[in-house]
């Protein structure tokens, strides 16, 4: 984990759906919100592209990803730590 992380980039936690590609991965990101009408509690989620330089999770890890810049077409995230490993 690095030290040196600016204050205004984003940070998300998800969990890692797809490690096929090299040195990439996709991690889902879920969000509860509140429905602006009904008030029901609604779940997003969203896949991002995250840069794993050392090729090191695996589907199903809950995984932290920091905003960088654009690495690729749509990869702008890079892994920072793996918080949970798949059972």
């Amino acid at each position: 984990m690095e030290q040196n992380t600016t204050p205004h980039k984003k940070i998300l936690t998800g969990i890692v759906v797809s490690e096929k590609m090299d040195k990439t991965i996709v991690v889902k990101v879920e969000e509860l919100s509140k429905h602006p009408l009904y008030g029901k509690i609604v779940r997003r989620s969203k896949k991002v592209k995250a840069h794993d330089e050392k090729n090191d999770c695996h589907v199903n890890d809950t995984v932290r990803v920091i905003e960088c810049r654009p690495i690729s077409k749509e990869k702008c995230w890079r892994l920072l730590e793996v918080v949970e490993r798949a059972k």
